[in-house]
């Protein structure tokens, strides 16, 4: 087995599950665990200046092995996995040679992982994928991320021949709930640019990201009996439906895809008296996400003319930015990362992210970051796997890019 695949499957073992909303970071102690647990192997393996803050943030540092004036490297990934799916006690089992059919995942509870519905599986045919027992997600994303920088500097460290700068690694928690760049030590970290590895499928390689707000929507009703209830009764659940039909119907996440933007509806709750509606609202268009967000707030403002001042509470909080004017000025990362690919033999995709990442945060924090691939699928969800021989190849990726920056000059 690989040295990136022993330590993935170690570290899944890890339940590291993020939770929104918490007044601290990490926002769930159990990150600490891994946090301290990578320290020592960093430690051990031979990294610089380790150290784990009190927000649990990984800090290492691999010297340089050249006198050559580039840039300082870092590397990142998150340590926690998405609250939407169980983390706690993931029971992995490598599929070899798939053969791109169904892959049954829990007979007892017939839970099957089909390329029927999720098509991505029939570019991995041949491949030994990762999967999970149905009953939680894998949390490749981001421990695959982790692992394959973690196999990247050991290897690294192991050959101090091959000529490279200073590289720098860091690992965030609360990545998943928003949060993951908000203890981040920029200048402590000293790195000059950085990647995340924190993407999808081999090749992908990604600088643009949504530009993300929240929305939450209270609404009071008025409850009286129903008996007699004509014009009286103001039925909080009724007017959340009737707020939510005020959205553009077209632009739900199920229904777009590349660059288009959505409001995205991700908890309900209520009754006759109260109802409150959490939404997530992206775009990649500046003036596009702008819009909607005057969409979304406008139709706070109707119910309020047709059912009476105070009735909805809309409240709008900007989440993250589009990285891709942070990114612009130093193309030559995403120039450095093609060319790795290309020597490897991946076709480089340079596609948007259809989401955020910690790098979308620090590159508005200083720290141009643009984000790579990790050889996962189907995150946040029971339903994902991930490619050994994808995890393999990030692993030399990382060590080609580390090599073109080792011989290049970017300052």
């Amino acid at each position: 087995m690989s040295p990136v695949i022993e330590k993935f499957l170690r570290y899944v073992a890890y339940d590291t599950q993020s939770k929104d909303e918490q007044p601290r970071i990490p926002s769930t102690e159990k990150q600490r665990i891994l946090a301290d647990v990578l320290a020592e192997e960093l430690k051990a393996m031979g990294a610089e200046n380790v150290s784990v803050s009190q927000e649990s943030y990984v800090y290492a540092t691999i010297p340089a092995t050249t006198n050559r004036n580039v840039p300082v490297l870092g590397l990142i990934a998150h340590m926690d996995t998405s609250p939407d799916a169980s983390g706690k006690d993931v029971k992995p089992r490598i599929v070899e040679n798939y053969d791109g059919g169904t892959i049954v995942l829990n007979q007892e509870k017939n839970i099957t992982l089909s390329p029927a519905d999720y098509p991505s599986l029939k570019g991995y045919a041949g491949d030994d994928l990762i999967v999970t027992d149905g009953t939680t997600l894998l949390g490749s994303d981001d421990k695959a991320g982790v692992a394959e920088i973690m196999a990247a500097a050991e290897y690294l460290l192991a050959n101090p021949q091959i000529p490279h700068g200073t590289i720098k690694i860091g690992f965030t928690p609360d990545e998943e709930v928003g949060c993951g760049a908000d203890a981040f030590d920029v200048k402590g970290f000293g790195a000059d640019v950085a990647y995340t590895v924190d993407g999808g499928a081999l090749g992908e390689l990604e600088y643009e990201n949504f530009n993300a707000a929240s929305g939450r929507v209270f609404i009071h009703g008025r409850g009286v009996h129903p008996g007699s209830a004509k014009n009286t009764m103001k039925n909080a659940g009724l007017m959340a439906m009737e707020f939510h039909s005020l959205l553009p119907a077209a632009q739900n996440p199920m229904y777009t895809e590349g660059y288009e933007g959505f409001f995205h509806l991700g908890e309900i709750k209520g009754d006759m008296v109260q109802a409150q509606l959490d939404y997530i609202i992206r775009d990649h268009d500046g003036d596009k996400f702008q819009e909607k967000k005057k969409i979304f707030a406008a139709a706070g403002d109707f119910l309020n003319t047709k059912y009476g001042p105070g009735t909805v509470e809309v409240h709008l909080k900007d989440s993250y930015y589009n990285m891709k004017a942070q990114i612009e000025p130093h193309m030559y990362l995403i120039d450095i990362a093609r060319k790795a690919m290309e020597n490897l033999g991946v076709t480089p995709k340079v596609v948007p992210i259809r989401g955020g990442t910690d790098g979308a945060r620090l590159s508005y924090m200083g720290l141009p970051c643009p984000n790579l691939c990790t050889g996962g699928e189907n995150y946040h969800g029971v339903h994902e796997y991930a490619s050994v021989q994808s995890m393999e190849k990030i692993v030399e990726l990382l060590v080609e890019i580390v090599k073109i920056f080792g011989d290049s000059h970017h300052r």
